[in-house]
């Protein structure tokens, strides 16, 4: 008996730290928290209130009343609503049904009120009124969309009026996505649930991203075509201080998946740290394993060390540098860092 009770023991130990060391999938994206900030009326600007605008514009009306932008508390004075974000209504309202269909008066019409037909950044400084609150959206105006022209509502769609149009929910999939079986919300429920994005991620992100979708198709990939995992769960579309407008610095954004990678270790692999992991691997995808960026291991790692001290000295390292057949890590296995050796020999 006394074997089979140090055996059951033994057993927990491994599986407890397997379920250490093992990956995690990325955790659901929790919506920016923006603070409620209070638009007050403008003096001397009259204002029409949401009854107006559904005369004619129904179909955005009730889409938007779906949306937190509509369930906005009111204050004395301040201003809730269609006008909160295209400004008064008064002279839009009147001129359009003064108008009687008459098409050169209508299109006069439709330019006395913001309609968000303006420059990128007139149509987002509407936006950032408000959200400019929270740290995933303050530093928009100096992120990578923003200097490049992409507003807020190239992505989001306040009343997105085509999910009313699309009941059913057939939203678009990519072939990967379909083969997985992974399920799709409908269209409606999907804007409701996704920050309100005219499509889904990351068909949004491959309208203008062309080249990481090549990437994805590549035989060694994220699983994000699949439908696992987003672009969001890497890269913050709002901006960072980070390289590449990553969600956290370095390394960081990696380890939150892959935890038996992040150590600390008592010998590091100096490139982790300093380069972070996009030193050794192609994170989109790549045509190598693990997502390396050399098809040869060692070629790879030849790129840092060769003519290395160690290289002369040790078999089966010799003065042509290295020659020996096989992979580097067919013997520095623990290549991320190790507690006990500092050539990260297993």
């Amino acid at each position: 008996m006394g074997p089979i009770k140090l055996f059951v023991p033994a057993i927990l130990i491994v599986c407890s730290w397997s379920l250490v060391c093992a990956q995690t999938r990325p955790a659901a994206n929790e919506p920016a928290s923006v603070t409620t900030k209070v638009i007050p009326q403008q003096t001397g600007v009259e204002y029409v209130g949401n009854d107006r605008c559904r005369r004619c514009h129904k179909s955005e009306f009730i889409e938007f009343g779906k949306t937190p932008h509509a369930s906005l508390p009111e204050h004395k004075n301040s201003v809730v609503g269609c006008e909160m974000c295209h400004g008064s209504g008064k002279a839009h309202a009147d001129a359009q049904e003064a108008a009687h269909g008459d098409d050169a008066k209508t299109a006069a019409a439709n330019k006395l009120i913001f309609s968000f037909k303006g420059n990128p950044k007139a149509n987002s400084e509407r936006c950032i009124v408000c959200h400019q609150t929270s740290k995933q959206q303050s530093q928009f105006d100096h992120s990578s969309h923003a200097l490049h022209g992409v507003a807020c509502l190239d992505c989001h769609s306040i009343h997105l009026v085509e999910a009313s149009d699309n009941p059913k929910g057939e939203s678009v999939q990519g072939a990967q996505a379909k083969f997985f079986f992974v399920p799709s919300l409908p269209e409606e429920n999907r804007w409701l649930t996704s920050s309100l994005l005219k499509k889904n991620q990351p068909e949004l992100c491959y309208q203008c991203h062309g080249n990481v979708r090549a990437a994805f198709a590549l035989a060694t990939h994220h699983r994000v075509p699949e439908g696992a995992m987003k672009c969001t769960d890497c890269h913050s579309p709002h901006g960072t201080s980070n390289l590449h407008e990553m969600q956290q610095a370095a390394s960081e954004t990696c380890t939150t998946c892959h935890a038996e990678k992040r150590g600390p270790f008592v010998f590091e692999h100096t490139v982790s740290r300093v380069e972070g992991c996009t030193a050794c691997h192609t994170p989109h995808g790549s045509s190598n394993k693990m997502l390396l960026a050399r098809r040869e291991e060692r070629m790879l790692c030849l790129q840092c060390h060769v003519g290395s001290p160690t290289a002369t000295k040790v078999m089966p390292h010799n003065l042509q540098s290295f020659q020996a057949q096989g992979t580097c890590t067919r013997c520095h296995s623990v290549i991320h860092g190790s507690n006990f050796d500092p050539n990260f020999l297993n």
